[in-house]
């Protein structure tokens, strides 16, 4: 059967997206910038930071920007160091009525940024008992991945670089490893600096990616959040499709059989 990109969905805790690209709403120069990157980006999803929000929009907000129509809100917890201080944030962010779904970050290091995993497990743990669909941010170790999964998230979300980094998928190979050893989706969230680094994520069969510097931080943020959109859709045909294997040696285009010489 000849695969559709129009049928294939992604489901993440029962519900079901057309788009596999999450996109992030920080960093744009102005919140009309970022509302034009969102449209061309064609995704369902999109992150907003609890604590850089204004929640009870008193004053100009980039929720004032978001179509809730057309996007999902999926509250953050970035600016997190502690379990405590993330789980906060997810009951702040619920109770302000953005949902009750949340992209929980838990960060152990100000200067790399990378996420605190034990703090991060505690903090999943006590977010799923209380009702929460958590899509946890987790470095690229295949062990925690499998913790995340037992402890009921939703999704795991692993690195592909430092955050904002642009450095593209690292460790390709223990990303492989975390789609083998869980069975919930699996999520290329930061890193991404441009579309081939989207689409080696999707190549790899990453369900989805989550950017946001990569396309904020371009010189052309429509035109890269466009860029982003294409090649998220063509690494998943493209993985869907079944790339040739590698060989070390060549194999004619033409075969030589049958022609005389």
């Amino acid at each position: 059967m000849t695969y559709s990109l129009a049928e294939d969905r992604l489901t993440l805790s029962g519900r079901t997206f057309h788009s596999r690209l999450l996109v992030g709403t920080g960093k744009y120069a102005t919140f009309p910038l970022m509302k034009e990157a969102l449209d061309k980006s064609g995704a369902e999803i999109v992150t907003v930071a609890v604590r850089r929000i204004n929640l009870d929009r008193s004053s100009e907000s980039l929720l004032n920007y978001i179509d809730t129509n057309r996007f999902m809100l999926l509250p953050n917890t970035a600016g997190c160091y502690t379990a405590d201080d993330a789980i906060r944030t997810a009951y702040l962010g619920r109770e302000a009525g953005l949902s009750e779904w949340v992209k929980l970050e838990v960060i152990g290091d100000e200067k790399t940024l990378f996420p605190d995993t034990e703090a991060l497990l505690a903090a999943t743990k006590v977010l799923v008992k209380d009702g929460f669909i958590v899509l946890p941010y987790t470095n690229d170790d295949p062990i925690m991945a499998r913790k995340l999964q037992d402890a009921g998230a939703a999704a795991v979300m692993p690195l592909g670089a430092p955050i904002g980094s642009g450095m593209g998928i690292q460790n390709p190979s223990n990303i492989r490893i975390i789609m083998e050893s869980v069975s919930v989706p699996v999520i290329v969230d930061a890193g991404v600096g441009t579309a081939s680094d989207a689409a080696i994520a999707m190549e790899l069969g990453c369900d989805a990616v989550l950017m946001n510097t990569g396309i904020a931080g371009a010189q052309d943020a429509v035109a890269m959040a466009e860029a982003m959109k294409l090649a998220v859709q063509a690494g998943r045909m493209a993985y869907k499709a079944g790339r040739i294997s590698k060989k070390l040696y060549a194999t004619a285009s033409s075969p030589v059989q049958g022609i005389s010489r």
